[in-house]
């Protein structure tokens, strides 16, 4: 199925006829769909945000949106859980689906806690489909500075939210794991997709192109993960998403220690705003990354503002 049609068949039946009006193509320009209780359904694409109106078209007009109901929320997630909740009940418990093809669903609603842990979640309130886009071939211009003779440096990549950090790491991914003709060859990536946000992965099987080396832990915490990839699958190089607890830092270190190359994003606007970070700070200071990567939505997602060595924090770009 191609995209239009796997969003459609995770809707319900209301949102389902309004939203089978517009185009594959233009489906093909939509990043989110925000669905919240009672409020207008919101469309964030390329050029901002837009309403969808009762005739199914995309407008800039709130008074023409078409306002999603609490049963439009529970039609849609008992279409996206196949009509199996209880089956989904921990994706849920930790706030998302995944769809087939890699598709994420964030939830919000009442939380309801057992023993001082989440248990579930009713009363859902709000949904964001966050919809995959993977861009082959986005990270050929970088990888040049992340090549060292048969592996990688270890790279840290820093980025504010929707700046195309993900799709960038899925990118390095593929394209290190396939190996890249005549200089470098592939090799064994192990991916922790703690969210299912890299490998998209569908009932355990990756739904976006990830490279043919490639070994995924899904759904599974990052230090946990990358401790058990060094424990079964001998990986030359672990990726993952989003790093900045304690434990994901002591992780990274016994990686290190037993000769893998990390390949790590963050969330920050620079290597200022990480540094401002105590656990992050720490990760700089001893200078175990080696290049540190600086994206911005400066020119659209994915723009690569600096690439900076680690070891001497010059800029190799100029910038």
């Amino acid at each position: 199925m191609n995209t239009k049609e796997i969003i459609l068949s995770a809707l319900g039946i209301r949102l389902k006829n309004l939203f089978c009006k517009i185009s594959e193509q233009e489906f093909q320009r939509i990043q989110e769909i925000r669905l919240r209780a009672n409020q207008p359904v919101m469309i964030v694409k390329d050029s901002g945000f837009w309403f969808i109106t009762l005739g199914g078209h995309l407008s800039k007009d709130i008074e023409q949106a078409f306002r999603t109901d609490p049963r439009d929320l529970a039609d849609t997630l008992q279409m996206m859980s196949d009509y199996s909740i209880y089956a989904f009940e921990e994706e849920i418990r930790n706030g998302y689906i995944t769809l087939q093809g890699g598709h994420r669903v964030g939830i919000v609603g009442k939380v309801i806690m057992e023993n001082g842990y989440i248990k579930t979640m009713r009363y859902i309130g709000g949904m964001n489909i966050r919809i995959s886009h993977q861009v082959i071939g986005c990270a050929s211009k970088l990888l040049p500075y992340l090549l060292n003779e048969k592996t990688v440096f270890h790279t840290l990549i820093i980025s504010p939210p929707r700046c195309g950090k993900t799709t960038l790491l899925r990118d390095v991914i593929r394209q290190i794991s396939n190996g890249i003709p005549p200089k470098f060859n592939g090799v064994t990536v192990g991916v922790v997709d703690e969210r299912s946000e890299i490998a998209g992965c569908y009932q355990g099987i990756p739904q976006n192109d990830i490279g043919m080396r490639t070994d995924v832990l899904d759904c599974c915490p990052k230090a946990e993960g990358m401790r058990m990839l060094l424990r079964s699958m001998s990986p030359d190089i672990i990726a993952v998403d989003e790093i900045g607890k304690s434990e994901e830092i002591y992780a990274i270190e016994d990686a290190m220690n037993a000769g893998v190359k990390l390949i790590c994003t963050v969330h920050g606007s620079s290597l200022l705003d990480i540094q401002r970070k105590p656990v992050l700070k720490e990760l700089i200071d001893k200078k175990i990354f080696e290049r540190m990567v600086i994206l911005s939505y400066r020119n659209g997602p994915g723009t690569i503002e600096n690439i900076i060595d680690a070891g001497s924090l010059k800029s190799l770009t100029g910038s």
